[in-house]
């Protein structure tokens, strides 16, 4: 009997010990569907086992958090279809020559040559203005307001630089499309169809006292409602599920541009807490725990996101776009304490991290996250108040543009550089 099917039957036979002859259930996150594994039959040796041996430890899983569901030999990985391990894909090693890894996104050695003046030429960017803005804002607990003053409203703002950037993009030559273009949803679900789901979830974490619903933002023991349990649900899963098939199945980019403005805890937000803290940085995917490696709808996306080789051209252009933003905004960069435990620094790049992300994650193309801009610092929230103009003004003290026009700036001029300077190669 060969090493893999003895693996598999003291697998098998350790399911039997550990469950009395029972089937042990799949472990999903929140509102995914059960995992289909002959989705990976298409990259069958399209890697060596050496690149997806340093792609699991360097990138997506580092500390041996793939481990206890992978396990490697010199022609294969055996890859855990559930927690028991009662169903095992093997992925087969190429020897020699990998065949390539089929994706329907491009990477820059594969556009045609740059038109004049126009670096990004052919190049397909997606723009997906994180969150929903609008009458969801204050829902999505990323929106504050200081007295009669303009309210601070993250999914409005990154709509704002998102048509910002979009003009400067297709300038360069680039073509580009929205993820979604006006404030609110893009899914048809609301919190309310999702009531049966919250209280679910919020059994799995054996809480002793469960409510139907809370009183507002200030609520100590909100997180413990079904109705806030099914916004969160709302907003924060079925939309970037719903998100993820529009990227992969209408708009298919080359890149995808996830943007987004920082905070720190502000408390109330009618009497939101301000800082003196302003920092940057932008994420890539990968740093998964092990614990998100034992739901098996996130082992599989981890692997299509590993085996898509998304990585190399996610790395090589935040280089770029962090180099230009910490250039245009002075920002310092922003360091991940605990219990962030699972984000990873990239070595040599104190802009970047590695973070596994639901959207990042999802989206089938290289996705980078873009984090600048503290909003409840003192000065981002003036230069908020003053919202976008042309030419610069005086902000306390200092000439600046406008705070959207600066994030555009940087990362078209970002992305520019890097395209230009790639498609010489």
């Amino acid at each position: 009997m060969n090493f893999q099917k003895q693996f598999f039957a003291l697998c098998c036979l350790g399911l039997l010990f550990a469950s009395g002859g029972g089937v042990f259930a799949q472990e999903l996150s929140p509102l995914a569907k059960p995992p289909d594994w002959s989705r990976l039959a298409m990259f069958q040796e399209t890697i060596t086992h050496d690149d997806f041996v340093k792609l699991l430890d360097d990138v997506y899983a580092p500390d041996g958090a793939w481990q206890p569901t992978i396990k490697v030999t010199d022609d294969s990985a055996l890859i855990a279809e559930d927690p028991a391990w009662s169903g095992m894909f093997t992925l087969r090693f190429a020897k020699g020559d990998a065949k390539p890894a089929p994706h329907y996104w491009r990477p820059v050695s594969q556009l045609p040559p740059a038109r004049k003046n126009k670096p990004l030429s052919g190049v397909r960017i997606a723009l997906d203005p994180g969150h929903l803005g609008g009458r969801w804002a204050k829902m999505e607990e990323r929106w504050f307001v200081i007295g009669d003053s303009k309210p601070v409203a993250e999914g409005d703002m990154t709509l704002i630089t998102a048509k910002i950037l979009a003009k400067k993009l297709r300038t360069l030559g680039a073509t580009v499309s929205f993820v979604h273009s006006t404030a609110g949803p893009t899914t048809s679900v609301r919190p309310a169809q999702l009531r049966k789901a919250a209280e679910a979830e919020l059994k799995k974490q054996q809480l002793h006292f469960i409510r139907e619903n809370y009183n507002g933002s200030t609520d100590p023991i909100r997180q413990n409602s079904i109705q806030w349990e099914s916004e969160r649900l709302f907003y924060r899963i079925s939309e970037i599920h719903q998100r993820g098939k529009i990227v992969n199945g209408t708009l298919r980019p080359d890149i995808t541009l996830c943007m987004h403005y920082n905070a720190e805890a502000w408390g109330d937000e009618k009497n939101p807490t301000l800082t003196d803290k302003n920092h940057l940085h932008l994420l890539i995917n990968g740093s998964y725990a092990a614990a998100e490696l034992g739901l098996d709808d996130v082992r599989l996306e981890m692997l299509l996101k590993l085996l898509t080789r998304c990585y190399p051209e996610e790395l090589a252009i935040s280089k770029t776009v962090a180099a230009y933003m910490s250039g245009e905004t002075g920002l310092p960069p922003y360091v991940y304490q605990p219990p962030y435990v699972s984000a990873h620094p990239v070595p040599g790049e104190p802009y970047i991290w590695l973070r596994n992300l639901l959207a990042n994650r999802l989206y089938r193309n290289p996705t980078i996250y873009i984090e600048p801009y503290v909003m409840n610092n003192q000065i981002v929230f003036d230069r908020v108040q003053a919202g976008d103009y042309e030419g610069e003004r005086d902000i306390d003290g200092v000439s600046r543009k406008s705070i959207y026009r600066e994030y555009a700036d940087a990362v078209a001029d970002g992305l520019a550089a890097y395209y230009k300077d790639a498609r010489k190669k």
